[in-house]
C-alpha cells in the first residue's frame, strides 16, 4: 500500500504541518447544543456537503492533501460527499458519531459511539479509518481511560487533547506535542497546537483563534511552533466557517453567536494565505514522522 498524498513534494527543510477540517454541520456545534436538541437535526438546512465543496476547492488551489474528521451522523446522510473527499486523495477520519462530548459517555458508550461512526465512514468513504478525533477536544483528565479504548479498537492514531484551559475543554496537564498515551500501545496522540510565550500557553491550532484573531497571530504560531521548536503544527476549522450565507440563531447565548458568527465571511481568505505559507499534510502523514520520532527517543533514553 503506498503512502499519503501528501500534495505537492514536502519544500527541503519544511516540516510538515497537519491540516484538517471536523466534519459537522452548523447546527451540530457545542456552541448551540442546549438551544438546538439532536432530535431536530433532519428538519434544518443541510449545508455541510456544499461548504465541503468549498474546503476541497481551496485545497485542490493549494495542492494540499488534509484529513477530514467526519461524524457519522453525517456520512450517513452524505455518502457522495465522503466519496468525494477520498477520491480526491484526502484521508477520512473519525469524528464520533453526533458530536457527543467523550467526558459525557462512560466507557462502554465511547465504544459503541466510535465503533458505529467508523462502520459507517469506511462504508460510505470506502477508506479505512485509523484516525480520531473527540468532539470538542474532549479527552482529558477526566477520561482516562478513553485512549485505551480508541488503542483496543485498533486506532493508529488521536487528535482529541488540547493542552490549554478553556471554558468548554482542555488538559492543560498533557503534553504540547505527540505522545504516546497508553504503554505499550502503538497509538500516537497529537494534541492541537499551543505556543508558548512569556510564561503563558494560548491555542495556535486554528478554530475560533484563526478566525476571530488577526491572521499575522495563526502565521507567528505556526512558524514559531516549526522553525523554533522543530516540531508540527496540528490545525483544524470546520466547514461551516467558510459559510457566511448560514442560518443565524438568536436564541443562542451571546458569546457563543459571537464565537459561532464573527469573521466568516473572512475565513476562506485567511485559509487560503495559511494553506500557500507552510507546508501542509494529512494527519496521518505527520503522525508517521512523529511516531518515528518518538521512537528514536525511546531508543536513545
Amino acid at each position: 500500500m503506498s503512502g499519503p498524498d501528501l500534495g505537492h513534494p514536502l519544500p527541503s527543510g519544511a516540516v510538515l504541518n497537519g491540516m484538517s477540517v471536523d466534519v459537522e454541520d452548523w447546527f451540530q456545534v457545542g456552541a448551540f447544543e442546549h438551544v438546538i436538541a439532536r432530535g431536530e437535526w433532519d428538519g434544518l438546512d443541510r449545508r455541510v456537503e456544499a461548504n465541503c465543496d468549498r474546503v476541497l476547492a481551496l485545497f485542490d488551489e493549494a495542492g494540499v492533501k488534509a484529513t477530514f474528521f467526519t461524524l457519522g451522523w453525517v456520512a450517513k446522510r452524505h455518502g457522495a460527499m465522503m466519496r468525494r473527499i477520498a477520491a480526491q486523495g484526502h484521508e477520512i477520519a473519525s469524528h464520533g458519531w453526533d458530536h457527543k462530548r467523550v467526558f459525557a459517555m462512560g466507557e462502554a458508550a465511547f465504544a459503541e459511539d466510535i465503533a458505529r461512526a467508523r462502520a459507517v465512514l469506511e462504508d460510505t468513504s470506502g477508506s479505512a479509518v485509523t484516525g480520531y478525533r473527540a468532539p470538542s477536544f474532549s479527552i482529558d483528565a477526566r477520561t482516562p481511560w478513553a485512549h485505551e479504548v480508541l488503542a483496543r479498537h485498533g486506532y493508529a492514531y488521536s487528535s482529541s487533547v488540547a493542552p490549554i484551559v478553556h471554558d468548554h475543554y482542555g488538559w492543560r496537564e498533557a503534553p504540547r506535542f505527540a505522545f504516546r498515551p497508553v504503554a505499550g500501545s502503538p497509538l500516537v496522540e497529537v494534541p492541537v497546537t499551543t505556543v508558548e510565550l512569556a510564561g503563558r500557553r494560548m491555542a495556535a491550532g486554528g478554530g475560533g483563534f484563526f478566525r476571530l484573531l488577526p491572521y499575522a497571530v495563526s502565521h507567528w504560531a505556526v512558524d514559531r511552533v516549526n522553525r523554533r521548536e522543530g516540531r508540527p503544527a496540528a490545525f483544524y476549522f470546520h466547514p461551516w466557517e467558510v459559510d457566511p450565507g448560514q442560518p443565524r440563531r438568536t436564541d443562542a447565548p451571546l458569546r457563543s453567536r459571537f464565537r459561532h458568527y464573527t469573521n466568516l465571511s473572512a475565513m476562506a481568505g485567511k485559509l487560503q494565505r495559511l494553506l500557500g505559507a507552510f507546508a501542509w499534510g494529512r494527519m496521518d502523514a505527520v503522525v508517521a514522522a512523529e511516531a518515528a520520532r518518538l521512537d528514536a527517543e525511546q531508543v536513545t533514553a
